[in-house]
C-alpha cells in the first residue's frame, strides 16, 4: 500500500484572504509536480482526501484531476490534529492513498508511521510537495520525496 503525503500549495496570506485560497504559483507548482510524477507513473492513487481547508481542497481537486481519482473531505488532517486517527485508519487500508493537508501534522504523521515518534522530524515537506510511504505488512518505509522546486517549468 503507497501512501502520498502532500502539504498543500502555497496560498495567499491570511492578511490577503482570510480564506487562504491557492496563489498562482501555488497551483502552478501542484500543476508541475503532478505532471511530471504522471509521466514516471509514480502516483498510484484512485482516492485524495483533505482536511476541508480551501488551500487543501483546491490542492487535492488538482491531484484528483489529474489521477482521475475520488476526492473527499477527511477528518483529522488539520495542522494541530492527532496523528493516531490516520495511523489507525491506515492499518487497515489496501488502497493508494493521497493525503492533502498542512504542517505540522503532515511531517508528525510521517514521523509516526515511520519510527513511532511523532515528534522525530524524520521528513522536511515543503508546499506542493509529495512524500511517498509504502507499507509491508505493519513496516512502512519512506520510498521518495520531490519538492517543487526539484521541477524544472
Amino acid at each position: 500500500m503507497l501512501l502520498y503525503l502532500v502539504q498543500h500549495g502555497k496560498a495567499k496570506d491570511e492578511d490577503d484572504d482570510p480564506d487562504r485560497p491557492l496563489t498562482d504559483e501555488g497551483r502552478r507548482e501542484v500543476e508541475s509536480v503532478m505532471l511530471l510524477l504522471m509521466r514516471y507513473g509514480a502516483v498510484t492513487a484512485s482516492r485524495v482526501v483533505h482536511s476541508g481547508k480551501r488551500r487543501a481542497a483546491e490542492t487535492a481537486e488538482i491531484i484528483a484531476t489529474k489521477l482521475d481519482a475520488d476526492v473527499e473531505e477527511g477528518d483529522a488532517l488539520g495542522p494541530t490534529d492527532d496523528t493516531e486517527a490516520w495511523a489507525e485508519r491506515l492499518r487497515d487500508t489496501q488502497r493508494d492513498v493521497v493525503l492533502v493537508g498542512h504542517l505540522p501534522h503532515l511531517s508528525r504523521l510521517a514521523s509516526r508511521l515511520l519510527v513511532g515518534d511523532p515528534e522525530a522530524g524524520i521528513v522536511a515537506f515543503a508546499n506542493g510537495g509529495v512524500v511517498a510511504l509504502e507499507r509491508d505488512d505493519d513496516h512502512w518505509s519512506l520510498q521518495w520525496a520531490i519538492r517543487p522546486s526539484l521541477v524544472q517549468e
